[in-house]
């Protein structure tokens, strides 16, 4: 299974501390060897930096540690392969426009007859499950919502009902985002903890690294961080449900909808 992280926040923040301890993860303290990605979202654009290589020997990861990209939102992926080839086209997270604005996507787990999903507006360019749902989904937010909807709630609803059918077809863990709002969705295993003043340290799990969250912060600073395993040994982070789509802004929960059946 690959792993993924995530981030929300009211200002912009960067994430080096949590991939740091994620990249270990990817053929370190974890099997994940097969690729990683990472991407962000800045005053209205979008970056990512993808690798079909270990992010443990990533120059290109090293880099990321190095290079404190502030951020509001913040979506990564490193991979284990088992459908696909190890290839840069299969590594995530894959993006998409819609509504003139660039849609992130990153998937954990592993599908059975994805090869049926129907597409409308959106191919897949490599030849994994996870890209052919990611292409199922937005053509089926875009057919139904072909500008972008007034009513957020109907579209956030509308989202869960997809992702709900997805889960039927085996594993499917989600993170999304349009740069305005970070979507999760839980199958089996997605964490995630709020951190909001007092500020305090922080040690994390997979690398000998801890930071005190005090001094690089402002009492008015919210910041949410998902993972697929807690990143830290001295948190308490909270396990979303199985069926459970949560919808972040400015690192607080917008919404909270729960399983259909």
């Amino acid at each position: 299974m690959c792993e993924l992280l995530g981030m929300s926040a009211n200002v912009p923040t960067d994430i080096c501390f949590s991939f740091t301890g994620f990249l270990h993860r990817g053929g370190g303290t974890g099997p994940h060897r097969d690729g990683w990605g990472i991407a962000f979202y800045e005053e209205g654009g979008y970056r990512d930096f993808r690798d079909p290589h270990p992010s443990i020997d990533s120059p290109i990861a090293r880099l990321i540690c190095d290079y404190p990209i502030k951020s509001h939102v913040v979506i990564s992926h490193i991979r284990q392969a088992n459908v696909g080839t190890i290839r840069l086209a299969n590594t995530h997270p894959f993006t998409r426009e819609m509504w003139g604005r660039p849609w992130c996507y990153a998937h954990n787990g592993q599908l059975e007859g994805w090869e049926s999903l129907p597409l409308s507006f959106y191919r897949p360019v490599g030849d994994t499950d996870s890209e052919r749902a990611f292409c199922f989904l937005m053509g089926e937010l875009r057919q139904r919502f072909p500008d972008p909807p007034d009513d957020r709630d109907s579209m956030w609803c509308v989202l869960h009902g997809l992702c709900e059918h997805l889960r039927r077809l085996g594993v499917f863990n989600l993170l999304l985002s349009d740069g305005r709002y970070l979507y999760a969705y839980c199958t089996t295993k997605l964490v995630h903890i709020t951190r909001r003043a007092p500020f305090g340290k922080a040690s994390l799990s997979d690398a000998e690294l801890t930071v005190n969250f005090e001094e690089h912060t402002t009492p008015n600073d919210v910041v949410s961080v998902l993972a697929t395993e807690p990143l830290t040994d001295n948190e308490r982070w909270t396990a979303m449900e199985p069926g459970e789509l949560l919808v972040w802004k400015d690192g607080e929960i917008q919404q909270r909808l729960g399983p259909l059946d």
